[in-house]
């Protein structure tokens, strides 16, 4: 990698304390620069690589954020404008899915931490690295608050339910005697893999009988906002639980389903006044 891409890197690791993972992602991002001081043409061509490449404007507009935050640290006047990104719906379960996941009897402790994982999920619309990082110790059960470590090294807590409480007891009482011990850890102790937990996700999709929903461990996530929402919550509150730091972004997972709307529709119409 090229000597001013590693000072941006360190310098953003030692002065603003970024994770050992966003400096990952900066770092696969700049792989794209050619040069150290790209000219307008260059950053034309590189978005141009990006799509031949297969990337969609999503993951187009990731790698431009970092560029572009390089760029200004650089002193150039150059910015990569972000790419226009389709508004999808976006997948969740439904209400026949959540019912057969809870209704689930899981035997072992494997089907026990999968649909403790759901569970909590389901229950929280935590982020799946905040799930798979969560110890025994942040799981207050007296006061009913989680303590999740976010993106960014942001923590905070998030209220839980008495539902929950109730398998988190009992699974934690069982399975981590020791309160430094990983909720939802390997049997020896260590983090279990996200692509083993969506694997063993989807899998269990199936035996419920029915297909998992794309991008199946963020659906958990979409299904918890758009169900916060109707119920009466606000987007507000709803910024603060998902702990994103733009509201827009809660918004954007917020998508009510077209019978939210189509409900709605037939209260506010002026043809049945």
């Amino acid at each position: 990698m090229k000597p001013a891409f590693e000072q941006f890197i360190k310098e953003r690791q030692y002065l603003t304390n970024v994770t050992p993972a966003t400096a990952e992602w900066y770092r696969q991002s700049l792989a794209w620069l050619s040069s150290e001081s790209p000219s307008e043409e260059q950053l034309k061509d590189l978005v141009m690589r990006m799509r031949v490449k297969g990337l969609k404007a999503t993951g187009c507009n990731c790698r431009i954020r970092a560029i572009n935050a390089y760029l200004k640290w650089s002193g150039s006047l150059l910015r990569i404008p972000k790419l226009k990104e389709p508004q999808l719906v976006l997948p969740m379960f439904n209400a026949e899915q959540i019912r057969r996941f809870i209704a689930h009897r899981p035997k072992g402790f494997y089907q026990r931490r999968l649909h403790l994982l759901v569970l909590i999920l389901l229950d929280v619309g935590c982020r799946i690295s905040e799930a798979l990082d969560l110890k025994a110790s942040d799981c207050d059960l007296d006061n009913l608050l989680l303590t999740l470590n976010g993106k960014g090294r942001k923590q905070r807590m998030v209220p839980f339910s008495f539902e929950l409480r109730k398998h988190l007891f009992r699974y934690t009482r069982e399975f981590c005697p020791r309160p430094d011990m990983l909720v939802l850890g390997t049997r020896r102790g260590g983090h279990l893999d996200r692509h083993v937990a969506a694997r063993d996700v989807r899998r269990l999709c199936k035996r419920l009988g029915f297909d998992p929903p794309a991008r199946t461990l963020h659906a958990f996530r979409h299904s918890f906002a758009t169900n916060y929402i109707r119920r009466g919550g606000s987007v507000f509150h709803l910024q603060k639980v998902l702990g994103h730091s733009s509201l827009e972004m809660s918004r954007r997972y917020a998508n009510l389903l077209t019978e939210d709307l189509q409900a709605v529709h037939e209260r506010i119409s002026l043809l049945a006044l």
